[in-house]
């Protein structure tokens, strides 16, 4: 594990005490950007990689619910520079070091660049004209408060777009996580077997649960190696679903996904399916519960499902989670002067 990490076992067992401050702190910043005027006009373009892509998807949907067109991008998947647009960019990098993020930054006029960053100070956060500071906060490597706290973030700036105020929930997210975390812990963890053997992993979810299952899988991916993949339920059911087979299925979601996981079930398939809905079990069909709530909020439970799961899987397949198998030099900036 690189220095400066937590343990993914000490990050979580913090993880709703952190939540809970993240979100005090968060709240006036928030505020204080809204007062500014910084957070109006045309929508927010989010653009990260990795976990900080996935952390914008429920923000951004529910954005889109309230008629403002925004987007959230993969940092490396855009050419450079960045077209001219009306649009402010706001770059999501938990490390604040992402080398991607921060080169379509440099790329935007400086009237336009923003970041939502955990450190500060870091080279995104330097090139910014707006920053929302979500604390520093100590995180695994295999990102766990880091990312809930960046969802968090991120939703409440959603919340709070041209005029609107961040959601009341948000004050009580804290204290639901850690009761929710209670409640789920050992009915997660039983499903840890059927993971044993497993060759494959997809991860689908509704639309706004799309990220949970991006970072499901990518949490899938660094801890336990298990290739895995997250995708929308709608292009899982474009063909995706097909290959299915010596697998576990996990879907996100209430609507749609019900038939998705009772139809994987049935043709013999293990699915997790994590829902607010009260679902009945069956036989290769394992419901988790979670509480009803806005998107961005509920995509903060969803993930603490996934966090679950993936350590006592680690534990059942006897994988260290702390040993990541490759580190790229080229992924993260060093600290140095802003461009």
């Amino acid at each position: 594990m690189s220095e400066g990490y937590l343990t993914y076992r000490a990050a979580r067992e913090t993880q709703a005490e952190e939540l809970e401050a993240a979100i005090s702190r968060l709240a006036p910043a928030v505020a204080s950007l809204g007062a500014a005027g910084l957070l109006a006009g045309p929508g927010p373009v989010f653009v990260g990689i990795g976990a900080s892509l996935a952390a914008a998807c429920a923000p951004v949907w529910s954005l889109r619910s309230r008629g403002v067109h925004s987007w959230r991008l993969g940092a490396g998947d855009h050419p450079l520079p960045y077209p001219a647009s009306s649009h402010p960019v706001f770059a999501v990098s938990q490390s604040g070091r992402s080398a991607e993020t921060l080169a379509v930054l440099r790329s935007v006029d400086p009237s336009l660049r923003y970041a939502v960053v955990n450190m500060t100070p870091s080279p995104i956060a330097d090139v910014a004209t707006g920053v929302l500071d979500i604390g520093s906060i100590p995180d695994s490597y295999a990102s766990t408060i880091g990312y809930t706290a960046t969802v968090a973030a991120l939703g409440m700036l959603a919340d709070a777009w041209d005029g609107g105020a961040p959601d009341e929930g948000w004050a009580r997210l804290g204290a639901l996580f850690a009761a929710t975390e209670k409640d789920l812990r050992e009915q997660v963890r039983a499903l840890a077997p059927l993971f044993a053997t497993a060759t494959s992993a997809d991860f689908v979810g509704t639309g706004p649960a799309v990220g949970s299952a991006e970072a499901s899988a990518l949490l899938f991916r660094e801890v336990v190696r298990i290739p895995s993949t997250g995708m929308s339920t709608r292009q899982y059911l474009h063909g995706a679903m097909e290959s299915a087979g010596g697998g576990v299925h996990v879907v996100f979601g209430d609507e749609r996904e019900h038939t998705v996981a009772d139809t994987l079930a049935a043709a013999g398939h293990p699915v997790v399916l994590v829902t607010a809905e009260p679902v009945a079990e069956r036989p290769r069909l394992h419901p988790v519960r979670v509480p009803r709530l806005p998107a961005a909020q509920r995509a903060v439970m969803e993930i603490l499902v996934a966090q679950i799961l993936v350590e006592a899987v680690a534990e059942v397949r006897e994988v260290q989670i702390e040993e990541f198998v490759f580190h790229n030099a080229d992924i993260k900036v060093t600290e140095g002067p802003a461009v």
